[in-house]
């Protein structure tokens, strides 16, 4: 069996409807002035979920995302026909992730991004507990889509999730662990946004795949 301990565990779940120039407004303060204006609304989340989780040079960041930020080439094509330089300057801006990095000047020691649909958290926590670092932050979200949702393209809704994965169990808020020596479980492996509401409301999850079982337990 291979695990991990939660400590460090943020979720961001805005209102439904929240925009990007909303999240700009509600989380200003997070953000360095001259960041703040191009990024995406994931990138703003998923810099609000890391605040405190004490990122380090020496520590690892898994990040997943399934849609990454097309609510931004959505809002820029929108734009046309006087098309935006701005938004095409946030269309082709780094992942979210990068973005929140790159803006708090914050090094680490390598960054897995990660992209898929129906085994995306999997690969994300196996990545994650895989990884050599003593600490590794696990983080993921979504943009909520406008006309890219008809065509599967977009996500329904916001949300970011950051968490700190370490091999320490002290003080740990709960635990991940990958085995095959539990007994067998049926049920799918959830989406990212199911894994945001589970970590959201300490709820345990357990389910089968890639070759093993799946826990998430809280203390």
């Amino acid at each position: 069996m291979i695990e991990r301990y939660i400590h460090h565990l943020r979720v961001e779940l805005p209102a439904t409807d929240e925009t990007a120039a909303g999240a700009r407004v509600r989380l200003a303060e997070k953000f360095p002035r001259t960041a703040l204006r191009r990024m995406t609304h994931l990138g703003l989340l998923v810099g609000a979920a890391l605040e405190g989780a004490a990122l380090g040079p020496e520590d690892a960041l898994v990040y997943a995302t399934t849609f990454a930020e097309t609510r931004a080439l959505e809002d820029f094509l929108q734009s046309f026909p006087a098309a935006s330089p701005l938004l095409f300057q946030t269309s082709i801006h780094p992942g979210g992730v990068q973005q929140v990095l790159i803006g708090r000047q914050q090094s680490i020691a390598r960054l897995w991004p990660l992209a898929g649909r129906s085994r995306l958290t999997e690969q994300a926590l196996l990545t994650a507990l895989l990884e050599p670092a003593a600490r590794v932050a696990l983080v993921g979200g979504e943009e909520r889509g406008t006309w890219m949702l008809e065509h599967g393209m977009a996500a329904a809704r916001p949300f970011a999730f950051a968490t700190m994965l370490t091999r320490e169990s002290a003080g740990a808020l709960g635990r991940v662990a990958f085995g095959s020596e539990v007994g067998v479980v049926d049920e799918p492996c959830p989406t990212t946004e199911n894994f945001a509401s589970a970590l959201a409301e300490h709820r345990a999850m357990r389910w089968c795949g890639a070759g093993g079982n799946w826990t998430l337990e809280w203390r």
